[in-house]
């Protein structure tokens, strides 16, 4: 924490505010006092999470992969326990972000009519059209980061489980997932939905729209194969310069919301298909 003139400026990075508060309330100077930055830290808080719910995954082994295609043959990959958000981050996070000066606003409002960032009614839906440094902007402002490809396909897995979807093994439809359904983009809304809509789809451990509603960032370099890939579950910055996504999207069928399918993208563009979940160790 930095003292400004007279006012107090709070970090907003929440694993700094403990300690910034303590510091600040030592001096003593000025209206730098303790109770003022007791406030300031209730404030910061309620901006910095913007109401993110943290779901707690343990860690263990799985079998990541199914063989085809480039997903790559299985193989066996040690998770540490981590912690992630319950949802995509909302138009309203991300917006309280940039307020906050830790996210930037480039580019956000280029998806016409499909992005959510500019449309009165969509606080409560995915924030859309952001690249993938945006994306790991917003989960370091929420102290997070983005997850590697290994950590979301286990959470998407319900804790490593064997099954092809977040659910379980029956088959993507518009009951479980924000999805291409029965010919319709979107479940016939043409666009998402707000996060949380299909509960039916969720993991076990309670994460909502694993599959479909956006595509979701995360921190790999894409491969092509898993041959030399961690198994620590740790992220792959091999080389290439694509970045991984996951999970399927509003304009997905149901083959692209299975658990192992594996898409990428180039950092910098954004699309309306594409958004973020944070991660916690």
């Amino acid at each position: 924490m930095a003292k400004l003139g007279n006012e107090c400026k709070v970090s907003l990075n929440v694993f700094d505010l403990a300690k910034a508060a303590t510091e600040s309330a030592a001096t003593g100077a000025g209206p730098c006092t303790e109770a003022g930055i007791v406030r300031a830290l209730d404030v910061a808080i309620a901006k910095l999470t913007g109401g993110v719910e943290w779901i707690s995954i343990p860690g263990g082994t799985f079998e990541m992969g199914s063989g085809n295609s480039d997903e790559g043959l299985k193989h066996s990959v040690a998770v540490k326990g981590f912690q992630m958000a319950k949802t995509e981050v909302t138009v309203a996070q991300y917006k309280a972000c940039v307020a906050a000066g830790a996210c930037s606003d480039t580019g956000v409002a280029s998806c016409g009519q499909y992005g959510n960032w500019d449309k009165g009614d969509r606080g409560n839906h995915p924030m859309n059209c952001i690249d993938w440094s945006q994306a790991g902007a917003v989960c370091k402002w929420v102290g997070g980061r983005l997850p590697s490809e290994a950590e979301w396909e286990y959470a998407a897995r319900s804790g490593g489980k064997n099954r092809e979807y977040p659910w379980g093994d029956q088959e993507a439809t518009c009951e479980r997932a924000v999805m291409k359904g029965n010919g319709n983009d979107g479940c016939g809304q043409d666009r998402t939905w707000p996060v949380c809509s299909k509960t039916s789809g969720n993991t076990a451990q309670g994460l909502c729209d694993m599959a479909g509603n956006v595509w979701e960032w995360v921190q790999d370099i894409y491969q092509s194969t898993y041959s030399g890939a961690p198994t620590n579950g740790s992220a792959w910055e091999g080389s290439g310069s694509a970045r991984v996504d996951r999970g399927g999207s509003w304009l997905a069928g149901a083959s692209d919301l299975r658990a192992a399918y594996r898409d990428r993208n180039d950092p910098s563009p954004r699309n309306n298909y594409l958004g973020v979940r944070c991660l916690r160790p």
